[in-house]
C-alpha cells in the first residue's frame, strides 16, 4: 500500500483564504491552501502549501466513476453525474441509484456504504411517513458505490470485497487517479462510506481537474473522462442537489465543482484553468467562495456572473433573521483582485 507520508500541511505552510465577520468583528478564521494551473498546466497562483498531500475525499468520485466505466460499467446520462456524486438524496436520486443497482443485478442490500438519512427534506419526509427508516440508497457515495458493484458484476469480482485496497477494481481506481494527477498516491486511507481514499498534492488534484474539464474538446483525450465532464455539466442536479453549491456552480458557470469532505474542493472550466484547495480546519463554508475568486482573479471566470453565483451559494451571517454580518475573503485572497 502507498504511504510515504503521514500528515498533510502544518499551520505554518497555510494562508487565511476566508474570515468570518460577525457585527464588525472577525469571529471565525478559515486559514489553507489552494493553486490555480492554467489550462496547459502552469501554476498561476500558489497560496500555501501546494505539494503536500492531502486526502482528495470526494473531489476522486468522477476518478473512480472512470474506474467504473474503464471495467465495462455502460453509465449512462445521470447515472454517469450520480456515480461521480455526493447527492443529497433526492426522490429523484434514489431513483437514479436504484436503476443502476438493477441494471447491474444488484440489490441495496449489497451496498456497503452506511445508511443514512437522506439531507433532501421531501425525501427523508417520505422515508419517516412510510417507516421504511435509514437507507443506503440515501447516503452521498451511494451512487458510486452501485457503480462498482455494477462494475464487479460485468466482470465477475468479489462484490462482498469490492471496498478492499487490493479489490482488482479498487486497484484500477488507483490507476486512474494517479493518471490523472500526474503523481504517485502518497498515502491510502479509508474515506467515511468505506472505500479507499488517496492522498494527493493539491497540485495533482488540480491537474486531474483540468484534464477532465477539457477532455470534452480534445479528440485525443479519454472518450469516457469526456463523458463524465459533459454528464456532470448536464445533469448538474445529480452531482449534488437544486441549489446546493456544486449543483449552481456547475448549472450557471458551466464549471466543473465537486466538493470533499474536510474542506476540500476542486473546480476547472472547459479550457481547463483549474483550482484545488484544502481549507486546514476541514470546513467547506468558504470553498465555494475562495475558489470561483481565484478562478476570477484568474481571468477564466466574468467577475460579474459569479458575483451573481456567490450570493445564491455563500451562506448568510445572521443575528436572529437579519443579516449581520458576512463571509469575506482573506487578505492573501483578496490581494489578486487588485
Amino acid at each position: 500500500m502507498p504511504h510515504t507520508s503521514e500528515a498533510t500541511f502544518a499551520v505554518e505552510s497555510a494562508v487565511e483564504l476566508a474570515v468570518l465577520e460577525r457585527s464588525g468583528f472577525i469571529e471565525s478564521r478559515h486559514i489553507g491552501s489552494a493553486v490555480v494551473l492554467s489550462g496547459d498546466g502552469h501554476v498561476v497562483t500558489a497560496l500555501g502549501d501546494i505539494d503536500a498531500p492531502v486526502f482528495a475525499r470526494s473531489t476522486l468520485k468522477p476518478f473512480q466513476t472512470l474506474a467504473s466505466m474503464r471495467a465495462g460499467v455502460p453509465l449512462r446520462g445521470a447515472q454517469v453525474a450520480l456515480a461521480s456524486a455526493s447527492h443529497i438524496g433526492s426522490l429523484e436520486h434514489l431513483d437514479v441509484v436504484e436503476g443502476m443497482l438493477r441494471a447491474g443485478g444488484n440489490t441495496e442490500n449489497a451496498l456497503q456504504c452506511p445508511e443514512a438519512w437522506p439531507e433532501d427534506e421531501t425525501a427523508r419526509n417520505w422515508l419517516v411517513r412510510t417507516e421504511k427508516g435509514k437507507r443506503r440508497a440515501a447516503f452521498n457515495c451511494s451512487g458510486k458505490h452501485a457503480a462498482f458493484l455494477w462494475a464487479c458484476s460485468e466482470n465477475e469480482w468479489s462484490k462482498a470485497g469490492y471496498l478492499e485496497p487490493n479489490h482488482p477494481l479498487q486497484r484500477l481506481v488507483l490507476s486512474v487517479v494517479e493518471e490523472f494527477t500526474g503523481e504517485r498516491v502518497a498515502h491510502l486511507g479509508t474515506d467515511g462510506c468505506g472505500a479507499p481514499v488517496a492522498a494527493v498534492s493539491l497540485t495533482g488534484l488540480a491537474r486531474a481537474y483540468s484534464r477532465l474539464a477539457k477532455a470534452p474538446g480534445d479528440k485525443h483525450a479519454d472518450a469516457r473522462a469526456a463523458t463524465i465532464a459533459t454528464s456532470m455539466l448536464d445533469y448538474p442536479w445529480a452531482v449534488q442537489g437544486v441549489g446546493r453549491a456544486n449543483t449552481v456552480v456547475l448549472d450557471e458557470l458551466g464549471v466543473l465543482a465537486k466538493l470533499g469532505a474536510e474542506g476540500v474542493m476542486a473546480m476547472a472550466t472547459p479550457s481547463g484553468v483549474s483550482v484545488a484547495l484544502k481549507v486546514l480546519d476541514g470546513n467547506l463554508r468558504a470553498a465555494s467562495l475562495v475558489a470561483l475568486t481565484l478562478l476570477t482573479a484568474a481571468g477564466a471566470l466574468e467577475a460579474s456572473r459569479v458575483a451573481a453565483v456567490l450570493e445564491k451559494i455563500v451562506e448568510p451571517v445572521l443575528g436572529g433573521a437579519h443579516p449581520v454580518g458576512r463571509l469575506r475573503l482573506g487578505t492573501p485572497v483578496m490581494s489578486l483582485l487588485a
